[in-house]
């Protein structure tokens, strides 16, 4: 069959399925099931006028895509579709054309849904889940890019793809990078340091200084227990550890243990006193501060932010001033993760773990890599199996496959109490290590930092902090996403920064940028002058790691605990 007459059968087939298209979409729409939390949810409603226009719109751009096709290949604006394959075969094109027409027109009915906001947040979700999968570049009988290298490669790449995929099965998860070329303590997180204390949840490393002189105050950071720490020490030239020391700042890192069923009880105050304020308590015993600056990056931000509400509940002030990254304190606005939260679920998850067992670390990682399905997960599927290559080398997605688990009570009661509730900006709701929360007490001067595309920690909730801590406040925004933004070395040179020079917080993110001035490059150098503001004077750097038997150096960074597979 020549190329005219499988045009001729396409065409002919599209124009049988044209009149139907809209109906069943609008039927399928009216029928779904909105989850295990509403099993006896009524059919959607739609708004009329919404209806019609979309209706209207579908139609005519129905109509200037035959009219494209009939005069050749219809152009496709998509990276999915970009490939020589897909633009030297008009059947291929036309294909990709018809489905990001579809894909338009369902997310248009998904904005239509007459409901409250969460229900069409869940509905877009959905949405958006079932068209990324089912783009006919994500299979290979309709996939022309892959087809053509099959052909070109004699069919190697489609044995390739079959390897590449017997052994994502056999690892269990789609792989993102060539993880065989990365080795943690080789080529990522490679500071000099040592492990100079650790309990059964973390290791504290202590890293060896760059400068002949340090600042009296030491700086601690403590990373997110979702993820591993090394985010922030993935090579020298974008380590935010290393820029740290360089910095002149005695430098502190909590490594936190990847649980296993050991540590399956393990709950959020566990983390908050055994964790944060044991590890605060060891910087100071260490180097014999009064006092030491601190910073909690993600989730290690929310349990810095509670540890420090503890110490001062009970009248203590050991930390001089907190920097908190892409951090949820206020929980007003969780960004696309709210589409999982609600009292059935949360409850589910009290029930399943509540009292004991792990949060699986891979079922985490999936959960976020398909907040961004195309990018994360299809992607891979696409190039990985259906044309057999290798993904090349990069240490971010290295460090992102990398997952750890969570203990299940912790998991919940952080799920419940943050996430559904709100609770921690409730003046005495919450009560954390006996004490109960007041962010009132927390007048300590504080950097937060929100990321302006962070689809974990919108922008919005960043800044909501400020709205919450009574202490001197800077807020500074950055480009780019939740781990780019974060991750943004000034030698690079990259991105911009908006920060007001006026000090004022209004009530919301966008009266804040209405003042606020852009400033091209990382907004590392901004906080780096701001801590030094609060790192007192420069004593001589010291010579050896610890503090005499009882801190000694038990082993070299970055540790064992970071090398637990989870």
């Amino acid at each position: 069959m020549n190329s005219e007459s499988i045009w001729a059968e396409s065409a002919q087939q599209f124009q049988q399925i044209f009149g139907q298209s809209w109906s069943q979409a609008l039927q399928s729409f009216q029928k779904m099931d909105l989850g295990a939390s509403a099993p006896s949810a009524p059919q959607l409603q739609f708004s009329p006028a919404k209806l019609q226009a979309l209706q209207q719109q579908y139609l005519e751009e129905a109509k200037q895509l035959w009219a494209q096709g009939l005069q050749g290949t219809p152009e496709v604006k998509d990276r999915r579709f970009s490939g020589e394959g897909w633009a030297s075969n008009p059947v291929a094109a036309f294909s990709a054309a018809a489905y990001l027409l579809n894909a338009r027109t369902l997310m248009g009915l998904a904005d239509a849904v007459e409901s409250d906001e969460k229900t069409r947040a869940r509905i877009r979700f959905g949405v958006e889940q079932w068209m990324a999968a089912m783009a006919p570049s994500n299979f290979l009988a309709f996939n022309a890019e892959a087809q053509k290298k099959a052909i070109d490669t004699k069919g190697e790449s489609i044995a390739k793809g079959m390897q590449n995929l017997l052994h994502d099965i056999t690892q269990g998860h789609v792989s993102m990078t060539d993880e065989s070329l990365f080795e943690v303590g080789r080529n990522v997180a490679t500071t000099e340091g040592a492990v100079v204390f650790e309990n059964e949840l973390f290791q504290l490393l202590e890293y060896k200084p760059l400068t002949p002189k340090v600042y009296e105050r030491p700086f601690l950071l403590v990373p997110p227990c979702i993820n591993k720490f090394y985010i922030l020490d993935l090579q020298p030239e974008n380590s935010l550890i290393r820029y740290a020391v360089e910095q002149g700042h005695r430098t502190f890192v909590v490594s936190w243990r990847n649980p296993d069923d050991t540590l399956a009880h393990k709950a959020w105050d566990d983390y908050v006193e055994d964790g944060a304020m044991a590890a605060i308590d060891v910087v100071q015993n260490i180097t014999g501060a009064e006092q030491i600056n601190a910073l909690g990056f993600c989730v290690g931000g929310t349990i810095l932010s509670n540890a420090l509400a503890v110490l001062a509940a009970r009248g203590d002030e050991p930390v001089a001033s907190a920097t908190f990254l892409t951090t949820l304190i206020d929980f007003s606005d969780t960004g696309i993760l709210d589409v999982f939260i609600d009292e059935g679920f949360v409850k589910f998850r009290e029930m399943q773990m509540g009292q004991g067992g792990l949060m699986k670390g891979q079922d985490l990682a999936s959960t976020f890599s398909f907040l961004r399905p195309n990018d994360l997960v299809w992607n891979y599927v696409v190039g990985n199996y259906l044309k057999g290559e290798t993904p090349p080398p990069f240490d971010l997605l290295y460090w992102n496959s990398d997952s750890t688990n969570l203990p299940g009570p912790f998991y919940a009661w952080y799920l419940r109490n943050f996430y559904l509730e709100n609770n921690l900006v409730k003046p005495g709701k919450l009560t954390v290590c006996g004490e109960k929360m007041d962010l009132a007490g927390l007048d300590l001067p504080v950097y937060i930092y929100g990321s302006r595309e962070d689809h974990i920690v919108p922008a919005t909730a960043a800044y909501a902090s400020t709205q919450v801590l009574p202490g001197k406040k800077r807020f500074v925004m950055g480009a780019s996403g939740h781990i780019a933004g974060v991750i943004n070395p000034p030698a690079k040179g990259k991105r911009s920064h908006w920060i007001r020079a006026d000090g004022k917080f209004p009530a919301t993110l966008d009266q804040w940028l209405d003042g606020a001035a852009e400033h091209p490059g990382s907004w590392w150098t901004d906080w780096s002058g701001w801590l030094k503001g609060h790192a007192g004077k420069q004593i001589a750097a010291p010579k050896a790691y610890g503090k005499g038997v009882k801190f000694k150096a038990i082993e070299p960074a970055p540790g064992r605990y970071v090398k637990q597979k989870a």
